[in-house]
């Protein structure tokens, strides 16, 4: 029988608190986020009524299908997947933080659109995979120039995805090189980690972590 998504957030949050202490740190000092891509409204619902306080979509057709009928107070919505230009009206109008700001022409157009302020993450390619979005670290310093010179946009840190490995210990050094980023830049939120390795993210300074299927667990279709 499969597990209750109140005990699966139990467990993850008891190793995210495990996690936090190895480094250093209080539990409190790293945030989950539940990834509800392919995730029934049920148990979204279950998750946000037993403390879940954030959850993240990927596409904006489908977080269009859903948080509507959430209850914005419940959670705050975080989007964390590329976004198109030319859908950033629908997504300023859906999320309450946007983490996948890639480029300086996304940065202008959100600020141009936007009613008033926007929680933004920068998103910076860890790796040459063509499939994973991101500004690469020579553009890094220009687009962080940008959103702080933006009248709407909030920086709050960086967001990475670092390349998929067997061994999660090797994905060790992407997450230092992006929590060193931060710490040059002078942001305190870094979010990096998901099911597989948040750990190891947490253990090299993750604030935020993105939690999929250990929370709702495995979702089939694309």
């Amino acid at each position: 029988m499969p597990t209750s998504v109140a005990e699966n957030l139990r467990r993850v949050s008891d190793r995210v608190g495990e996690a936090a202490s190895r480094s250093g740190r209080p539990p409190e000092s790293v945030r989950i986020v539940g990834v509800t891509k392919r995730v029934d409204l049920d148990r979204i619902r279950e998750a946000v009524d037993c403390g879940l306080t954030d959850i993240g979509e990927n596409r904006i057709q489908e977080a269009e299908t859903k948080i509507p009928f959430l209850d914005r107070a419940g959670a705050a919505h975080h989007l964390i997947g590329h976004l198109q230009s030319n859908k950033a009206r629908r997504a300023l109008d859906l999320f309450s933080c946007i983490q996948s700001v890639d480029s300086v022409a996304l940065a202008a157009r959100l600020d141009r659109l936007a009613a008033g302020p926007v929680r933004v993450l920068v998103q910076l390619k860890l790796g040459e995979e063509a499939a994973k979005a991101g500004v690469p670290e020579s553009g890094l310093g220009d687009l962080v120039r940008a959103v702080r010179a933006s009248a709407h946009l909030r920086l709050e840190g960086l967001m990475g995805i670092p390349p998929f490995f067997d061994d999660v210990e090797r994905v060790r050094p992407y997450f230092r090189r992006l929590r060193e980023q931060a710490d040059a830049l002078s942001l305190e939120t870094v979010s990096m980690g998901m099911s597989r390795d948040f750990e190891v993210a947490i253990e090299e300074g993750a604030t935020i972590v993105r939690i999929g299927t250990l929370l709702f667990g495995e979702r089939r279709g694309g």
